[in-house]
């Protein structure tokens, strides 16, 4: 069984706007189904298209399948079958040895940038960047999903 093993967290705006990175990706995503058990969704970027079904995370880790498909099919998939969508600038940034993706918000959750590490084991030690601030693993409205359904402007307020 596949799995993802990810842990998130906000991120400082000041440090990470004075921090020294690469141009980062746009990337174009919707889900097919969100569900609090299952999501499926379709992410495109200007070179590659995935298609990804996540199950329930337990922890930080839940189980995940993801396959590459065209840049057709997924624009198709996208504007036809897609109940939600949001959008984003992702950087992959190199820190000790780990790749940390950090994803800049565009649209309703535009203010909202937040970084992500995937593991080989929930238990796995690493370095956190000094840009990284409040870790916020297994906090719902922070999944893409559901920020496509409660956006960040509509709560950002009261956090």
């Amino acid at each position: 069984m596949g799995k993802e093993i990810e842990r998130k967290f906000l991120v400082n705006h000041k440090k990470w706007k004075d921090s020294e990175k690469k141009v980062g990706q746009f990337y174009r995503q919707g889900y097919l189904l969100t569900d609090p058990n299952k999501t499926i969704r379709v992410r495109q970027t200007t070179e590659k298209a995935f298609l990804t079904i996540k199950g329930l995370s337990i922890g930080a880790t839940r189980p995940e399948y993801e396959y590459e498909i065209s840049l057709q099919d997924a624009k198709e998939l996208l504007d036809n079958f897609s109940i939600s969508e949001l959008s984003k600038i992702r950087y992959e940034i190199l820190y000790e040895n780990k790749i940390w993706e950090v994803d800049e918000f565009l649209g309703d959750n535009s203010g909202l940038i937040v970084a992500e590490i995937e593991l080989e084991s929930e238990e796995e030690k690493f370095s956190i960047p000094s840009w990284v601030d409040v870790e916020v693993t297994g906090e719902d409205k922070y999944y893409n999903s559901n920020l496509t359904i409660e956006p960040y402007k509509n709560w950002r307020n009261k956090v």
